[in-house]
C-alpha cells in the first residue's frame, strides 16, 4: 500500500499542494482532475523527483518521505518504475536492449516477470531488432511499459502515458494496459484527465481540484455522486459492470449486469468477457407507464431513488435503482413536472442499443 500526506507551494503566491490519499496494493489508482490541480507534482514526490515542504510518503512499509524526520529516499531508492508522457527510450539502442536495460535497475533479490513473459504480455515480439525512431508512439509507450515493469518495481508511476497520443493510438495501448494491470498485480498510480482511461483502468479514483483531494473511492461509487465536478461533464453517469452473455444471429449483444439485462450492438468480446460499461445520464429516459411499440429495445423496470440539482440550470439528475444497480437520468425541469416524478415511483428506464459506444474496458 501507499500513503501519501504531503504539502508543497511554488513560491510565496504560487500553486499550493495539500493533498492525502492512499493506493492499495494492487490494481490502479487514479489521479484525475484539470490540468493544473496537483497530479503530476504528486507523482513527482512519490517518484523522488520534487522534495515535498511537508509531509510523509510510506510505500510497503518503507518511509520514502518524512520531512519531520529529514528522510527523502533518492528516486533510484524508491523501486518505483516511471512511465511518462513521452516514452524516453535510448534512441541508439534496439527495443531488446531498452528493455533489458530495465532488467538491469532491477535489485538482484527482486522476483518478477521475465524478459520473455513482458515481450509476449505486451506483444513486442516484432518490435525487438527495431530502434525506437522506427515505431509508432502506441509502440514506443508498450516498450517503455515493458522497461519500467523488467526493473521489477514495487510501484508503478505513469504520468499521463497516453495524452501524446492520438485516439486510434490510445485506442490501441489500453488493451495492453488493462493486460499490465491485471498480470502485473501491483499498486499502479496512474496520472490522467482523460475520463475513458479511467473507465478502462481504475479500480479506485482520486478526485483533485486546485491540489486538494476532493474525494476518492471506488471509481463505481465516485461516478454515481452528483456533488462532485465529475457529474458536470455531459459524459457524466454511472459505470456499470457486466457481463457478455451471447451475441444474437440478429447482431445484438446481451450483456447480464445485476438488476437485469441489456441488448448493444454486436460485441467482439466472447461469452462470459466481463466488462465495465458506462451509462451516460443523458442517454438514459424516463416513462411513468410501460412503452410499447418503441424501437427501444432497453425497458428496464425502475424505482425512483431521488432527485438532485443538475449541474447546468432546469436540469435535474434521477437516481434510479434498477434491482441492486444504479443509473442516473439527466433531465429537465419540465419533464420532471410534467410527469410528476418523486422519490419511491416505479418507471422505466428507456436506452438504446447503439448508445453503448463508452465501454470502460475489460474486467
Amino acid at each position: 500500500m501507499l500513503e501519501v500526506s504531503v504539502r508543497h507551494r511554488y513560491g510565496r503566491d504560487g500553486f499550493a499542494l495539500d493533498a492525502g490519499f492512499t493506493v492499495a496494493e494492487a490494481g490502479v489508482t487514479a489521479l484525475f482532475g484539470p490540468s493544473g490541480c496537483g497530479k503530476s507534482t504528486l507523482l513527482s514526490i512519490v517518484a523522488g523527483l520534487l522534495r515535498p515542504d511537508a509531509g510523509r510518503v510510506v510505500l510497503g512499509g518503507t518511509v520514502l518521505v518524512d520531512t519531520a524526520r529529514r528522510v527523502f529516499l533518492p528516486p533510484e531508492a524508491r523501486r518505483c518504475g516511471v512511465v511518462f508522457q513521452d516514452a524516453r527510450l535510448f534512441p541508439h539502442l534496439s527495443v531488446a536492449s531498452n528493455l533489458r536495460y530495465g532488467l538491469t535497475r532491477a535489485p538482484r533479490d527482486a522476483t518478477g516477470p521475465g524478459m520473455a513473459e513482458v515481450v509476449a504480455l505486451l506483444g513486442l515480439e516484432a518490435l525487438l531488432a527495431r530502434r525506437p525512431a522506427g515505431l509508432s508512439g502506441g509502440e514506443r509507450q508498450r516498450v517503455a511499459l515493458g522497461r519500467a515493469l523488467l526493473a521489477r518495481p514495487c510501484l508503478l508511476l505513469m504520468d499521463e502515458p497516453l495524452a501524446a497520443l492520438d485516439a486510434g493510438r490510445r485506442a490501441e495501448v489500453l488493451p495492453f494496459l488493462a493486460r499490465l494491470r491485471d498480470a502485473a498485480r501491483l499498486p499502479i498510480l496512474y496520472v490522467t484527465h482523460a475520463l475513458e482511461e479511467v473507465d478502462a483502468l481504475a479500480d479506485r479514483l482520486v478526485l483533485l481540484r486546485d491540489g486538494r483531494v476532493l474525494a476518492e473511492g471506488a471509481v463505481e461509487d465516485l461516478a454515481t455522486r452528483t456533488d462532485l465536478p465529475l457529474a458536470a461533464r455531459r459524459d457524466a453517469g454511472v459505470l456499470l459492470p457486466c457481463t457478455v452473455a451471447a451475441t444474437d444471429p440478429g447482431g445484438l449483444t446481451r450483456l447480464d449486469f445485476p438488476g437485469g439485462t441489456l441488448l448493444a450492438t454486436a460485441r467482439p468480446e466472447p461469452p462470459g468477457t466481463r466488462l465495465r460499461l458506462r451509462i451516460r445520464a443523458r442517454d438514459v429516459a424516463l416513462a411513468v407507464a410501460e412503452p410499447r411499440g418503441l424501437s427501444t429495445r432497453n425497458i428496464l423496470p425502475a424505482v425512483i431513488q431521488d432527485l438532485a440539482p443538475g449541474s447546468a440550470p432546469q436540469e435535474v439528475f434521477v437516481r434510479l435503482a434498477v434491482g441492486p444497480s444504479t443509473l442516473l437520468a439527466r433531465l429537465t425541469e419540465d419533464s420532471v413536472a410534467r410527469l410528476a416524478l418523486r422519490p419511491g415511483i416505479p418507471v422505466w428506464a428507456l436506452l438504446k442499443a447503439v448508445t453503448f459506444d463508452h465501454l470502460g474496458g475489460v474486467r
